[in-house]
């Protein structure tokens, strides 16, 4: 049958299929990419560009500088290692990005992908360089940031919103960090850089698992029962910080957060909500509507007066204290991927070789799967002591065909995620990654080691960083005091996320098991 009857998504969504084989509970790898290798047959990219410098790293991959051989045309280029591709949602998850950049048509609003490879070590996405810096540390950077400097930035956001929806994608995890500008311009168009966990959708359809950073999560997403109106509540969610400095539901844990979030009470109390127009907060209220079928669309949005009179809203500075939050909360987001990143290195090859092992010894009748019987006995007996309710959640959690047991990468998923919940060990080793004299305190000038980008207020960032995580003010960060920076709304689900079938974390388990935080919302 050929496509003239379906949506353009339903096509797109051919080119992601499973690209992993499995035999007797092994994954076995196979090409990632539908279109195959850089450069043509055994190539590789260092045949049609040049990788320059690093420009930023995340759990997947690094982000490189990168230069047309051929018409030396600057250009970015994020290599993801095969390396860190384990499991078949790996390999789906980047297919999939690579399909949703191709299929949505080019935008201002939008980094353009100029092209997708793969050679023997890694899949490479080349990319429309952005040198404009961050969202919010463009607007610190302002000595005058008004209303109508939000409202531009509201529009944008919500006009990749539209387009992503028009044609059959959700975003699932708009954020601040996810927007750069394309240059240093002060009329430099803002655009989306990261779709890494934006997925198809046709209409109806809903979706479960819990996607995206805390602070920007819909409720329905908590309740593990979404669509499209999620991507309006974090764009609503990015417009609440907009306008004050600090994000709208707030609490000292992930779990606090959710249930902020299942609450729904707004602040307009705090400054300088009184001297915000009656226009700016009505939308923000409408953005943040608890019910999905009540909540704007992104059309609603665009067609709202205080969008529609953008070029009209106050001009007036929203004061000191607004920058101030913002350029907090930027710095704080900052130093918390570079440890989350500095966990997902620390995930091992042979970390990985060790959970082969463990997968083989577990599989008691060597049938390629585990049983929960079996995951609760060989979990016992390798120090994971958890009862049958929770080893039966847990698979219940991340078993999507629906079979009652786990194959190898399900394993994975499993087992990853109960360390990570039974102890600090990774935490512990970014902590000793920054503390490098081991003297027990990050000290100001290890964090500015750490962190230093180029950048000439580093220092200024550094002394940011202390002013909020330092708590005792003895002028260094113990680990006690990183460690509750570090379980403050961080999103503990992106920094595992390639071992997680059902994407799930350490909140979703609790609403799954006991319903407590959709219980916290009536």
């Amino acid at each position: 049958m050929g496509n003239c009857c379906r949506s353009p998504a339903a096509v797109a969504r051919e080119d992601v299929k499973p690209s992993y084989q499995r035999a007797g509970g092994e994954p076995r790898r196979t090409a990632v990419l539908k279109d195959g290798n850089c450069a043509g047959a055994g190539g590789g990219i260092d045949d049609k560009y040049a990788l320059d410098r690093e420009l930023g790293r995340g759990e997947f991959g690094v982000t490189y500088l990168c230069i047309d051989r051929a018409t030396r045309e600057l250009l970015a280029c994020k290599s993801i290692s095969k390396r860190k591709l384990r499991t078949a949602v790996d390999v789906d998850d980047v297919r999939r990005e690579v399909a949703i950049m191709r299929h949505l048509p080019k935008s201002p609003s939008i980094v353009s992908l100029r092209e997708a490879c793969e050679d023997d070590r890694a899949v490479h996405l080349v990319m429309e360089l952005c040198q404009g810096g961050e969202l919010f540390d463009r607007i610190v950077a302002r000595g005058h940031y008004t209303e109508r400097a939000a409202a531009s930035v509201t529009r944008t956001i919500v006009e990749v919103v539209q387009l992503c929806h028009l044609h059959g994608v959700i975003h699932r995890d708009l954020k601040p960090e996810n927007f750069l500008f394309a240059n240093k311009k002060e009329n430099s168009p803002l655009k989306a850089i990261d779709f890494g966990l934006s997925i198809f959708f046709k209409p109806g359809e809903r979706f479960t698992e819990i996607v995206g950073s805390p602070y920007y999560m819909a409720p329905e997403v908590l309740k593990r029962n979404y669509g499209p109106e999620i991507d309006i509540w974090s764009a609503g969610v990015i417009l609440y910080i907009l306008l004050c400095g600090v994000p709208p539901f707030w609490a000292e844990s992930e779990q606090g957060v959710a249930q902020a979030i299942l609450r729904g009470v707004i602040d307009f109390k705090r400054d300088p909500w009184p001297s915000v127009s009656e226009n700016a907060k009505h939308l923000v209220r409408r953005m943040l509507e608890p019910e999905p079928t009540k909540r704007l669309t992104a059309k609603e949005v665009l067609e709202h007066p205080w969008l529609q009179n953008a070029k009209r809203a106050p001009n007036i500075p929203l004061g000191d204290v607004v920058k101030s939050r913002l350029k907090q909360f930027s710095m704080m987001n900052r130093f918390k991927r570079r440890v989350l990143r500095v966990i997902a290195d620390h995930i091992s090859t042979e970390e990985v070789e060790d959970m082969k092992e463990m997968f083989k010894l577990i599989d008691a009748d060597n049938d390629g799967v585990v049983g929960s019987e079996e995951l609760r006995i060989g979990l016992g007996k390798h120090g994971s002591h958890i009862g049958e309710s929770e080893v039966q959640m847990l698979i219940e959690a991340v078993d999507t065909s629906g079979k009652g047991n786990l194959d190898y990468g399900e394993f994975i998923a499993v087992y990853l995620h109960l360390q990570r919940m039974a102890n600090d060990e990774h935490l512990h080793k970014a902590f000793a990654f920054f503390d490098k004299d081991g003297n027990g305190y990050i000290e100001p000038a290890e964090l500015l080691e750490a962190l230093n980008d180029g950048s000439a207020d580093s220092t200024a960032v550094v002394n940011d960083i202390l002013q909020e995580v330092d708590t005792d003010k003895d002028g260094k960060i113990s680990y006690e005091e990183f460690i509750a920076m570090m379980k403050t709304g961080t999103d503990w689900r992106k920094a595992s996320r390639h071992y997680s079938r059902g994407r799930f974390n350490s909140l979703s388990i609790k609403l799954m098991k006991d319903g407590s935080l959709n219980d916290s919302s009536k």
